[in-house]
Formats: C-alpha cells, structure tokens, sequence
C-alpha cells in the first residue's frame, strides 16, 4: 500500500471511484461532489462543537484539590497522565500514520480536524494541570516512574507501529480497529474517575473539560467505525475469518489492559467503582463497540453505572457517549441518524 500523492495532476480519477484507500486522487480537495456523504456531516458536525479550554473555570478544582485524599490525588494524576498519552499519542498517529494512505478528501479532512481536536485536548490537559499542580513535570514525567501506566502505554503504541512497519491493507483495517478501541474504549476509566469525583461535588471544572473532550472523542469512534463499515462494504475481500478473529483478540486484550488500569488507579477505594463494576462497564463498551461495525459481542454484560452518563450530557443535548449515539449537539444541528 502506497502513500498517496500530495499533488497528482495525472489522475483523472471520477467521485463515484474515490477509495478510503488504494485510490488515485488528485490532491485537490473538491467538496463539491462527495462520494461519502457521512464524512462531510461529521466534518461539518465537528465544526459546529468547536470549543477551547479556556472557556472552563478551573478555579474552583485547585481548591478541590487539596482536599482530596491521598488516594483520590493519585488516582487523579495517573488517570491525567494517561490520557495526556493517548491524545499526545492520537495527534501524530493521525497526520504521521493514518491520513497518508487515505485517499478519499472528505475522509482527509476529518483526518486533520480529528487531530487539530486531539491537539487541543492535549492544551485542555495543560490547564489542567496549571490547575492542580506547582510542578507539572510530575505528571508529565508519571510514565516513566509508574510500570503499570508505561506498560499500557507501550502496548496501545505497538498497535499503532505494526502500520507503520508494514502498510498493507490488512494492516490499515487492524489500525481502524485499534483507532475505535482508543477512542472507544481506553479514554473510559480516566473519564469516569473524574466523573465519580464530581458526583460528589469534587472537580467539577474538570468535569466539565472531560465532557467537552469526551464530546469530540464520540466524533473520532464514529469517524472509524464509519470507516470500518464501509471498508467492509466495499472491500468485504479483506475481512478474512483471520482478520476478525485478530480484531477479536485486539477486543480481549483491550479489555484485560483497560480493566487492570482501571482497577489499578481506583484501587477497590473509589466510592462506586468496585473491582466488579469496572470490570462489566469495560466489557459493556467493548461489545457496544463490536456491535457497531457489525461483530457479535463477546461478554453480553449490561451497563453497571448509568449514573456515569448523566456526567457526560450536556444540558442541551441527548447524549449518550459511552453508547457512540448522539441526537443532537449543544452547538451542532446534525444528528447521528445522518451516518
């Protein structure tokens, strides 16, 4: 699998021919004939929930802070840590790993939106930072002291470096697969932490920027599952029996590392988030994300904390972010039925 052309003034490649990958465009990105409709209303969705970290008040969490326990402190920190990875992580995997090899414009242009969002939310972690802490290098620097944190952090990147090593399709598919799992999947354990403090009235400017970041990263799932759907439409040639049952066990092996971290950071003393309960709710987004391109769950659990998504809404919106489904945004008009 090639890398696309920046400039292709030879092609003479027609809409209605245009590929998520593999096709022949001529680098010009003319919008006004669209192949994958769903592409431009998420583009145009994602434009209209535009935001900046700025816009929270983070006054009140510094004082919160040094109020929280011990326990609550480090817990926060690592869940901070973690997810400044993952978006740090997501912005050069999209531009460096993902975007050069798709070839449909529309699809590119989310490609750059979707980083520009990951860049920003990696800014709304800075805030928070600044927010809670004296030294920030302590939490910058948490990866490289805690062996849980750089384990999962190794093992989300190795899926991203097999691309890289070896852009095939195949390859390019199981990296759509590992993009859902981290938008759908990994984020959930540090949000919901920092949800579960605001339920008790702690950290709610946090909060707040975890909502308006988990609003973006819904768009992201959707961006790839939309993507996994229509490969399978038209490229069916490429998910083997093989291939699935590797997706499969990205799935377990997604759920067994999100399920330690999440165990891990709340230690059984989170009030709300029992061992069990973390558990169930990873393995309930895990079959909700299967489920969405197509693939039979694996543990057929329900949702264990409802409450979770009551901190996700806005007050404007019917939302349900750990689900993927959306009928309407604050600022947006569009709705989810239009993918």
């Amino acid at each position: 699998m090639k890398r696309k052309q920046i400039y292709n003034p030879t092609s003479n490649e027609h809409v209605n021919d245009r590929q998520i990958f593999g096709g022949n465009p001529t680098g010009i990105f003319e919008l006004n004939n669209i192949k994958y409709q769903w592409a431009y209303n998420l583009w145009e969705m994602m434009l209209n929930n535009t935001w900046f970290p700025k816009e929270v008040d983070m006054t009140r969490d510094a004082v919160d802070y040094k109020y929280l326990t011990e326990m609550e402190k480090t817990a926060y920190d690592k869940a901070l840590s973690q997810l400044i990875f993952m978006d740090s992580l997501q912005t050069n995997n999209l531009m460096d790993n993902v975007n050069p090899y798709v070839t449909a414009p529309e699809i590119n242009l989310i490609l750059v939106r979707q980083s520009f969002e990951e860049a920003l939310h990696s800014q709304s972690y800075a805030v928070m930072v600044d927010s809670i802490s004296q030294n920030s290098e302590e939490i910058y620097d948490l990866w490289r002291k805690d062996m849980m944190l750089k384990t999962k952090n190794d093992s989300i990147a190795a899926r991203y470096d097999e691309l890289a090593n070896d852009p095939s399709e195949s390859a390019f598919v199981k990296a759509c697969f590992a993009n859902q799992i981290l938008e759908g999947i990994y984020f959930y354990s540090g949000f919901t932490y920092i949800y579960t403090l605001a339920r008790s009235g702690k950290m709610l400017g946090s909060a707040q920027m975890i909502r308006f970041i988990q609003r973006d990263e819904v768009t992201h799932l959707v961006l790839f599952q939309n993507i996994i759907n229509t490969l399978r439409r038209e490229r069916s040639d490429l998910f083997t029996e093989e291939l699935i049952e590797e997706v499969y066990d990205m799935f377990r092996k997604a759920v067994e590392l999100e399920t330690a971290w999440g165990k891990y950071i709340t230690q059984g003393q989170i009030l709300g988030l029992t061992n069990e309960i973390v558990e169930q709710y990873i393995q309930y987004l895990a079959d909700q994300r299967l489920s969405a391109v197509g693939l039979k769950p694996l543990y057929n659990v329900t949702h264990p904390i409802k409450w979770v998504d009551d901190f996700s809404k806005f007050n404007d919106q019917k939302t349900n972010f750990f689900e993927g489904t959306v009928t309407n945004y604050s600022k947006g008009s569009l709705s989810f039925d239009d993918f």
